[in-house]
């Protein structure tokens, strides 16, 4: 989290969030990268508690990804339930010492575990089941409609990350190499069966796994995009985190092994979407640019250890060259 939202996080705000929807005294923090998220608990059930600062997100942005979350859950996709305020709201409000404000929505828990990339459940039968998830989950939101007078989650290229200009100003070829490929991007179709509301993050750290079903949580990038970046940025974390000390053979390997499980599982419910391998590389390569935005944005120079500088030089030769994490992945 900023520094500038650090300080107006206070224990006072948390109490209070904490009584609006009647939990108890005990908390535990999940993480703090883009939000603050907490372990809680109601009657001593289990709950997750996400605090937004309004300089992330706006509460109507917030808004319509909850009830976007709300009509999948009741489609039976695997995902959090949101859990209403007594008064039938899903979002409190409270103001910061700057005027500013924090939001507060409560889920439920999702079923399963946490999968480490290096664990023997990250296999094919995980691909299978992940692909079949997010399947699931654009075929029915192929069906959602947000209701007259509601916000929309934003389009993906209202995100401010690919405003480069914001986060590395003295890097000109990489703010260039960026408006160029969403440039190439805007020409894609768009159709009801390629393009719509998607996650947007389904990495390995965004859902569960019960040993037969994925168990999607974290909403907060959601937005209008086409239904390959959603097969994409599970390739690339997978890639990131798994290979990333991998040849560019040992990574194509694992890219088509990868695919041949999770396309066969995302084939269960929904079509791939017409020209997707040609299309693959485009939305790997934007996962770069995005990424190496979020760093800029979320971590001071001074505050980076070698690891992540290491990691930051990778992603900028790929933008700078206009290659993918992996070429050619099938």
């Amino acid at each position: 989290m900023e520094k500038s939202v650090e300080v107006l996080f206070t224990q006072t705000i948390l109490d209070n969030f904490l009584g609006c929807f009647q939990l108890e005294d005990k908390v535990r923090k999940l993480g703090d990268f883009e939000n603050y998220v907490f372990e809680v608990y109601q009657d001593g059930k289990p709950l997750v508690l996400r605090i937004t600062h309004s300089s992330h997100r706006k509460r109507t942005e917030i808004g319509a990804e909850l009830n976007w979350m709300d009509f999948l859950f009741k489609n039976d996709v695997n995902c959090p339930e949101v859990i209403p305020l007594p008064t039938g709201d899903f979002i409190q409000t409270e103001k910061a010492a700057d005027g500013t404000s924090f939001y507060a929505c409560l889920f439920s828990k999702v079923r399963g575990e946490p999968v480490k990339i290096n664990s023997h459940t990250f296999n094919e039968e995980l691909f299978y089941a992940w692909g079949r998830e997010i399947g699931k989950m654009h075929r029915i939101t192929k069906r959602y409609q947000p209701k007259k007078g509601d916000s929309m989650r934003p389009y993906w290229y209202e995100e401010e990350l690919l405003r480069g200009e914001d986060f590395f100003s003295h890097e000109p070829e990489i703010i260039e190499n960026t408006q160029q490929l969403i440039c190439e991007l805007r020409e894609l179709p768009q159709n009801l069966d390629n393009f719509g509301l998607i996650h947007s993050d389904i990495h390995s750290g965004n859902f569960f796994y019960d040993g037969k079903e994925v168990h999607v949580f974290d909403f907060d990038d959601s937005s209008y995009h086409w239904f390959v970046s959603d097969i994409a940025i599970p390739l690339y974390y997978s890639i990131l985190y798994g290979c990333s000390k991998a040849k560019e053979g040992e990574r194509k390997t694992f890219s088509k092994f990868f695919l041949s499980h999770f396309t066969r599982g995302y084939e269960v419910y929904h079509p791939l979407p017409e020209n997707w391998k040609e299309q693959l590389s485009l939305f790997l390569r934007l996962r770069d640019i995005t990424l190496y935005s979020v760093f800029h944005k979320k971590i001071s120079p001074q505050d980076r250890n070698d690891r992540l500088n290491h990691l930051l030089l990778e992603l900028r030769k790929r933008i700078i060259q206009k290659e993918a994490i992996v070429q050619n992945p099938l």
